[in-house]
């Protein structure tokens, strides 16, 4: 693999997962209900397509403006991924030894906007509280469902790498006319 994108994935990866680590304390040190807002989620989702597109197309010019759908693919994923694990981890020592309190908080608040969610769309009694019960066990900062989530985002990663890489590949000679 090209030292050039060895460096800028590893070296992307320490930026978002640092974006993501400074992220998650704010929320958590402004108010706890933001962990529920969708608009956050979505400013999250946003800045990660730019880190990403500028991540590629920082490589490329690295690369002398030449890059391969594989290199393009390859310096998004290993950015994204690892990006991703060390997030995963701060938020499991976060809400497993730092503040555990805070995961019960979530937890709850968790549960009644799901019991709003479901009572505004008529869901029969029965189904709610049988979400409720399945909520109430459930501990979203265990590290398998951690590891689970992780899986789900190196899914999405490799789906957003992917088409970085055929947006941003190099067209060959052969297919410009020449």
């Amino acid at each position: 693999m090209n030292e050039i994108i060895k460096k800028n994935g590893i070296t992307y990866s320490a930026i978002l997962g640092l974006i993501s680590i400074a992220s998650t304390t704010l929320i958590y040190v402004i108010d706890l209900k933001l962990f529920m807002s969708w608009w956050l989620g979505g400013i999250s989702l946003i800045l990660n397509i730019v880190i990403g597109i500028f991540l590629v197309s920082d490589t490329k010019k690295q690369l002398n403006n030449t890059i391969s759908f594989k290199d393009a693919f390859s310096v998004y994923f290993i950015a994204g991924a690892l990006g991703s694990t060390i997030s995963a981890l701060y938020n499991y020592a976060l809400f497993n030894f730092i503040d555990p309190q805070a995961k019960e908080t979530l937890k709850e608040m968790t549960i009644k906007y799901t019991i709003e969610m479901m009572e505004k769309f008529e869901t029969p009694k029965e189904a709610l509280n049988q979400t409720i019960n399945e909520l109430q066990k459930a501990d979203n900062f265990s590290l398998g469902n951690i590891f689970m989530g992780l899986l789900f985002v190196y899914l999405i990663v490799a789906i957003y790498g992917l088409i970085l890489g055929a947006i941003f590949k190099s067209k060959s000679p052969s297919s410009q006319g020449l």
